[in-house]
């Protein structure tokens, strides 16, 4: 069973070892998996004589918010001033990891990594995102969370921002069919946007097909913090294409795709991925959001974005899937907020975390996650935060896991299973994670260290590059005594940068095909 995350080598460990300690963490999540589904195999049925009866694999709905910040959660963080209540609602019910992250403090490595439990950085990909007219970058031969999922009886079906490029090779020709893409990538129906909503061109796509072409031109949209729409790019548009519709036009979608399934296949298991377009820029808020206090136009955006939610949570209820969906909430990447919004607004999107989306500190890779399944998430325990290292590669092996599959051979090579953890509290097992930034900064976190291969953010915080002068090359950071990330400890504590960076090269280094 191949459900391995980058491992936690020390230096002293001979590769034979190494590759029995792999071995061993695998054989451990078997056995978690078998423990885990135990229960839903022997119920009552089994002491009065009766043979137990497997129950049918659970719905899976991941809802990837873009760029929202690990402290815009109402209920869920003491300094958000934007009013979330369907998201506090998934916490009540659910579980909160704290200390989640996503491979990539941006759009497309994040959803590569999401989809495929790889890093991105193991692509041609090593930095920045793709365009609207960039060619497919998951690979057709690579196993992904929908193709192993549909390959199990699972209905696949996704809609939003896609931004994982389209055909094999570039540009992107919307008169023809848009494969590979997702259709390729194991998603039965697909419907949504090519990539961001400030990218052109602008249109619709459904599976394969462009819904109308992008004919027309629109002018760009400058940014604008307070009081204004929001950045785009000008470029090509499809006739009748409103950028302020798009959000709702997924939501209504994601609920058609809940209704559809419990009308016409309600016997089979449903994966429904919605991948939002919000609240990255530009920031649309519907009318009714627009009286909202606290954060401007993004905090309007945002309780949006929470209303989204909210629809998808009153569908579930209608179709009577709630208690057998597992519904997992994340996002992207940190948000976009800077020094100067913080100040203006006296929000902090990014909770206390230094940095914002793009950057290698905490504020660029650190996400809101939050789990719900009712089925197997026990009252006692609903409304806890847990503080497990989580990485969104992770994501494939767990929820593969929670359908009772096992991940196949060559799968998920930088991910690991936290199913144990969700349904039992159990230790998770990652010890150790890479970050990455938009400029390709790397950082490597082991425990409470954290060790960043470069000066700078390497993001969109300013200076994104310092180059080394007689000082440390790195940063290295204690993040139990330092979450803000401002004291440099690598030339105090220059055995654990040099130990961390051994270990990130380590990773780097091995094979994850």
């Amino acid at each position: 069973m191949t459900q391995c995350a980058a491992p936690n080598f020390s230096d002293t460990i001979p590769r034979a070892v190494q590759e029995v300690q792999m071995r061993c963490r695998s054989a451990f999540n078997a056995i978690y998996l078998l423990l885990a589904w135990l229960p839903l195999f022997v119920g009552c049925s089994t002491l009065v004589g009766h043979p137990p009866q497997a129950v049918r694999a659970p719905n899976i709905v991941v809802i990837l918010a873009d760029d929202l910040g690990s402290g815009d959660l109402a209920d869920t963080t003491e300094r958000s001033l934007i009013p979330t209540p369907n998201l506090a609602r998934i916490a009540a019910e659910g579980l909160r990891f704290t200390d989640a992250h996503s491979p990539s403090a941006v759009c497309t490595p994040t959803r590569y990594g999401l989809l495929t439990g790889r890093y991105a950085w193991r692509t041609h990909m090593r930095q920045g995102v793709l365009g609207g007219r960039s060619p497919a970058l998951i690979e057709t031969t690579r196993p992904t969370l929908p193709s192993i999922l549909a390959a199990a009886g699972y209905r696949t079906s996704g809609a939003g921002k896609w931004h994982l490029g389209l055909q094999s090779s570039g540009p992107t020709d919307y008169s023809k069919p848009l494969d590979p893409g997702p259709t390729s990538a194991g998603f039965e129906r697909w419907w949504g946007i090519p990539a961001s909503l400030d990218m052109a061109p602008y249109l619709y796509f459904e599976d394969a097909r462009a819904v109308a072409q992008p004919t027309e031109k629109i002018q760009g949209s400058a940014q604008a913090r307070k009081g204004g729409r929001g950045f785009w790019r000008g470029g090509a548009i499809a006739p009748g294409f409103r950028h302020e519709q798009v959000l709702p036009d997924t939501a209504a979608r994601a609920v058609a795709e809940i209704e559809r399934h419990h009308e016409l296949q309600p016997a089979e298991p449903l994966f429904l991925y919605v991948a939002l377009s919000a609240p990255h820029t530009p920031w649309m808020p519907a009318k009714r959001f627009q009286t909202v206090e606290g954060a401007g136009v993004y905090g309007q955006f945002v309780a949006h974005v929470d209303a989204v939610v909210g629809e998808i949570l009153d569908a579930l209820d209608r179709t009577g899937m709630t208690d057998d969906t597992l519904l997992l909430f994340t996002s992207d990447n940190g948000a976009h907020w800077t020094a100067s919004d913080r100040q203006q607004f006296e929000h902090r999107a990014n909770g206390n975390w230094r940095g914002q989306k793009a950057d290698i500190h905490e504020g660029g890779h650190r996400v809101p996650l939050l789990v719900r399944w009712p089925d197997r998430i026990g009252s006692p325990r609903r409304g806890e935060s847990n503080d497990t290292l989580i990485g969104l590669t992770d994501l494939l092996p767990t929820l593969v896991a929670a359908a009772g599959i096992e991940v196949p051979a060559g799968a998920a090579p930088d991910g690991i299973s936290f199913l144990p953890t969700i349904v039992a509290g159990a230790d998770g097992l990652r010890e150790s994670i890479v970050h990455h930034s938009l400029d390709g900064m790397f950082a490597f976190r082991q425990g409470p260290w954290k060790w960043i291969e470069g000066l700078g953010s390497g993001g969109f915080t300013a200076p994104k590059r310092i180059q080394p002068s007689d000082g440390p090359s790195g940063q290295l950071y204690h993040l139990e005594d330092d979450p803000g990330e401002l004291n440099n400890l690598a030339t105090t504590h220059a055995e654990v940068a040099e130990r961390l960076q051994r270990q990130l090269d380590q990773v780097r280094l091995r094979e994850a095909p």
